[in-house]
């Protein structure tokens, strides 16, 4: 299945909904980094639940940040991802390994206690920025309790990563609920009834369901009403230039070390791993446009 976002409102738009599959973005991040299980879980849940935050935002140039910073062994992680359905991240400790807990991969034990924190830079003086302390480190809970505390708009998150057996991701997705101020309270009591009952995010990806179905069960009674669909994968915008440019912002005498050292040099990119190998003689001419 293709990764795609579906944005959707019920209830005469007292509720507004976003579902997402996103198993082949996850995989993609998973290779890039090269992740444990319990790392692909972790940061498959909050690219997942990035990019659906992403698509929220009303400009095109608008950007989102979720970052979390956690005393686990995971030690933090950053997705950052933008309107278009563009998203990537990376985790502090890749390589991060735990016995499951409940049969499960113990993502809270990875994460342990911390902070998330929510940055939107729309294009104003300064970008939004909220933080709240992880409630279960379990990503899910921890992006609802940040939009009832931060955004004051009661939400439903599920978010959810299966992995096959041998490590690759099988299925990845999730959805997120969020009530409108006038919403009825024969509207909330329903949707509250449908939440308890549904199954897992993960079941219900394993059983084949599309983000449709996902609402469709969600929202049963609620007469769901999809306005559109969006495509969503993992994309990074470094390249060699980007990385020029860094180096050149690291100034002269730091640049003239490297030459000094007489070695290639290999700057990679935090986001997607990707390495950029700089030799002497490129130094060399990034230290001239550094003098400029």
């Amino acid at each position: 299945m293709e990764d795609y976002i579906v944005r959707a409102s019920a209830a005469g738009a007292q509720i507004r909904a976003f579902a997402a599959t996103t198993g082949n973005l996850v995989e993609e991040a998973r290779v890039h980094h090269n992740l444990s299980p319990v790392a692909t879980a972790a940061l498959g849940r909050l690219l997942t639940g990035g990019s659906m935050m992403g698509s929220m935002m009303k400009n095109d140039t608008d950007m989102l940040t979720l970052q979390i910073q956690c005393g686990g062994p995971i030690g933090g992680l950053t997705v950052t991802a933008d309107t278009k359905g563009n998203v990537k991240g990376y985790v502090n400790n890749p390589e991060v390994m735990l016995p499951p807990k409940n049969g499960k991969l113990d993502v809270g034990g990875a994460l342990g206690a911390g902070f998330l924190n929510v940055i939107k830079d729309m294009g104003l003086k300064e970008p939004y920025s909220g933080q709240t302390i992880l409630q279960t480190g379990e990503i899910a809970e921890d992006l609802t309790y940040y939009f009832a505390t931060s955004e004051q708009v009661p939400s439903s998150v599920g978010l959810g990563v299966l992995m096959n057996h041998d490590n690759t991701v099988n299925c990845a997705g999730g959805f997120i609920v969020q009530v409108m101020p006038f919403v009825e309270e024969a509207v909330l009591e329903k949707l509250e009834e449908n939440i308890k009952k549904i199954r897992s995010v993960t079941e219900m990806l394993k059983d084949g369901h599309t983000p449709e179905e996902m609402l469709a069960q969600v929202l049963e009674g609620l007469d769901l009403e999809v306005t559109d669909t969006l495509p969503t994968r993992f994309y990074c915008n470094c390249s060699k230039e980007r990385i020029e440019k860094a180096i050149i912002s690291i100034g002269a005498k730091d640049i003239q070390e490297m030459i000094d050292d007489g070695k290639e040099i290999e700057v990679k990119c935090h986001f997607c791993n990707t390495s950029y190998p700089f030799s002497v003689e490129e130094l060399k001419e990034l230290l001239k446009k550094a003098r400029r």
